[in-house]
């Protein structure tokens, strides 16, 4: 088997446990390898019970136009040889106006494609915005990155979407390859807290992003041993003395947003 199908194969299996240990919140993309990957989830939830499974996909900004979000949807639907998608996303804002892209989605969830809409690394702004564009259908989630090192959807995105009852899903729940390590101090906060609690730091740093109800995290894993470690943070709870804690050693830092008028 060719390098690339391998990854295909070790994907597909990643995914397949995933479902199997209850993690059945699946993230794609029309963007994500040029469709490879939501072929990929297409394979994965084959044979499976569909209304088991919470399936979100994301339509590109540049094909985010009244009619190029229909056909992007239906063109994902059939990567993933499903019916429907729980969620679809903006990916980003882009040149299209807002009004075009949430008139479509509610298009979509009218006609049965999709169950719900939602947008990604929206502002507060933005998100006033694409709320004041619907008419029928609510904004249910706002896909935003977050981790220890980068806390700034802390200062208004958080306490808005919480306020509007907007559920904030974490993208990088881990970084970008840079996550603290034991020899830092953060790292060795984040492995005292888990040794505490018979955790691995990683599922200490998912519990801590989770712990506001309506937050959820989506961290890649493409190998077995990150797909059970991940489901095994869903079982975690922190004190307020590890929230603390890790609070101290990952400051949020100031605000570098615009205040709103």
């Amino acid at each position: 088997m060719h390098a690339a199908g391998a990854r295909a194969a070790s994907a597909v299996n990643a995914l397949a446990l995933g479902i199997e240990l209850g993690v059945t919140h699946i993230d794609t993309a029309e963007m994500y390898g040029d469709g490879r990957a939501e072929e990929i989830v297409g394979d994965a939830i084959a044979g499976k019970k569909r209304d088991a499974l919470f399936i979100v996909s994301k339509v590109l900004p540049q094909n985010a136009s009244y009619e190029g979000t229909l056909r992007a949807c239906r063109r994902s639907l059939k990567r993933l040889r499903t019916d429907y998608l729980d969620v679809y996303l903006l990916h980003w804002r882009g040149r299209y106006p807002l009004q075009e892209t949430m008139s479509a989605f509610e298009r979509l969830v009218d006609e049965g494609l999709i169950r719900a809409l939602g947008v990604s690394n929206f502002d507060v702004d933005d998100m006033d915005e694409a709320r004041a564009a619907l008419t029928r259908h609510p904004l249910v989630c706002n896909q935003v990155l977050y981790n220890l090192d980068e806390r700034s959807i802390e200062h208004r995105v958080l306490p808005y979407c919480r306020t509007h009852g907007i559920a904030v899903v974490a993208y990088s729940p881990f970084g970008h390859g840079e996550f603290a390590t034991g020899s830092s101090q953060g790292g060795q906060v984040l492995a005292a807290i888990a040794k505490r609690h018979g955790a691995t730091p990683r599922q200490v740093a998912l519990a801590f992003l989770t712990r506001s109800p309506g937050s959820f995290t989506i961290p890649k894993a493409e190998r077995e041993g990150h797909v059970r470690e991940n489901a095994a943070a869903g079982d975690l709870t922190l004190t307020r003395d590890d929230i603390a804690a890790i609070d101290a050693a990952f400051p949020v830092g100031r605000s570098t947003e615009l205040p709103t008028l």
